[in-house]
């Protein structure tokens, strides 16, 4: 997943102190001791000031005169930021992400698909079908690689409805492709390719009600396939 990726201890103090508020280690409204932070991360003030601007950012944190630095409620993150999903997933909040997740992109992927195939043009009939054969080139290789041509499946379908808010919908996408390529990974799972190969096939005969109910089976199969590997997991750990 995209996100934040400072170097040095920079990027580490920023990691760990995001890791430790999502997980709880720093609870909402914990005024952070600098001095400490500082000493146990080997960093200058000026390098945790930087860490604590990009935690700000993402709703973390905040600073008050006379109050100090504090880390905000979580009614208040920004669980948008790619960061903070990845920090809830490794927190052991996988199954919880991935509903949320699976959710919202049940509301826009299936219409994204049905405007897609009363909009697309010849350049993205050859983006999906140019997604379809690095989903099939990325089978048996690292979850990152199949990940990534999924991804490039998907941005091809949000950007084939030709509506620039779609486009950026990969804000939801994005993660949840990331999180159930890793969490599946050598698991048995369905095929991918036919459920996608027919939301193309809709798409290019110009179906929108096709495109819909194939892009909605696409991402039901999905959470089927996550819901077992999760409850094999938890079996395996019984």
């Amino acid at each position: 997943m995209s996100g934040y990726r400072g170097r040095g201890v920079h990027g580490s103090t920023v990691e760990v102190l995001g890791a430790r508020i999502v997980d709880g280690s720093l609870g909402p409204g914990e005024v952070l001791d600098l001095a400490a932070i500082g000493a146990e991360f080997d960093v200058s003030l000026t390098a945790l000031r930087e860490a604590i601007k990009v935690l700000t950012a993402k709703g973390l944190l905040d600073a008050r005169q006379k109050r100090g630095t504090f880390v905000r409620p979580r009614s208040e993150w920004n669980v948008l930021d790619s960061d903070v999903i990845r920090w809830r997933q490794q927190s052991g909040d996988a199954a919880a992400v991935l509903r949320d997740l699976a959710e919202v992109r049940t509301a826009i992927e299936p219409e994204a698909a049905a405007l897609a195939a009363q909009r697309r043009d010849e350049r993205d009939l050859q983006a999906l079908r140019d997604a379809l054969a690095a989903m099939d080139a990325a089978r048996d290789k690292l979850p990152r690689d199949a990940a990534d041509a999924d991804l490039q499946f998907h941005q091809a379908l949000l950007d084939a409805t030709h509506n620039e808010l779609f486009a950026q919908m990969r804000i939801f996408v994005e993660p949840a492709l990331y999180i159930r390529d890793e969490l599946v990974h050598d698991h048995a799972v369905s095929d991918p390719l036919p459920s996608h190969r027919r939301v193309v096939d809709a798409v290019e005969a110009g179906d929108a009600a096709e495109a819909r109910a194939a892009a909605l089976a696409l991402l039901e199969q999905s959470v089927e396939d996550v819901v077992r590997v999760l409850d094999e997991e938890q079996g395996g750990d019984a």
